[in-house]
């Protein structure tokens, strides 16, 4: 978690009440970034961050206060107002190199308040590229991760991830080259997100890709 870290670099917010058995951080979330080619941006939100236990492999939730992003369905704010940051397997990626709070706010908080800046400010297009609300944004995200094309092949690779690798193994391989899985260089890219997250997430996330877990 380094809750320290993260507190030194973001002085502007502070622990805040806490919810059963999560973590709530709450306050001013102040950043400055630029983009490749792209405007440089001061900038800072209101925030409410909660943190849930580590053992539910829950990525941290994170809701604007300050009401500067609209609520309209068209400023990536999921139904439960938390800010859409991504899909969670990407997620689970990015900070797979920076596992800690302060990672996760700079390479998924910061280019995210950094995107919605320049709409709000300047009515730029969202610079990092805008995927569909919803179960379709996911799918189409994990179309590009997984390298596949269909619905049905996202829903089979998160399967695959949620299943021991030595049964897994012995399928035949979900891009349809005939081979089973182990044999494929297929299984390259499934043996990249498996020490991402236990099988049991993979496996429950494959019965709702849609919902984050």
């Amino acid at each position: 978690l380094d809750l320290d870290n993260f507190l030194r670099k973001n002085p502007g917010m502070s622990l805040g009440p806490s919810r059963s058995d999560s973590l709530v951080l709450i306050g001013l979330f102040q950043f400055k970034e630029i983009a490749k080619g792209g405007r440089i941006i001061e900038d800072l939100y209101e925030l409410e961050i909660t943190i849930l236990p580590k053992q539910q492999l829950k990525l941290p939730k994170v809701v604007e206060i300050g009401g500067r992003i609209p609520r309209n369905g068209k400023h990536h704010v999921n139904p439960d107002y938390s800010l859409c940051l991504g899909s969670p397997v990407r997620l689970l990626s990015i900070l797979s190199s920076q596992p800690s709070l302060a990672g996760f706010a700079e390479k998924c908080i910061v280019p995210f308040l950094y995107a919605m800046s320049c709409v709000l400010k300047f009515g730029d297009p969202f610079v990092f590229g805008e995927l569909a609300h919803g179960e379709k944004g996911i799918i189409d995200d994990y179309c590009e991760l997984f390298s596949v094309k269909t619905q049905a092949q996202v829903i089979r690779v998160l399967e695959v991830l949620g299943s021991k690798r030595r049964q897994a193994n012995k399928e035949p391989c979900l891009c349809g080259c005939g081979k089973r899985l182990g044999v494929c260089k297929f299984n390259r890219i499934i043996n990249r997100y498996r020490k991402l997250a236990p099988r049991s997430w993979f496996k429950k996330h494959a019965m709702n890709p849609g919902q984050g877990v």
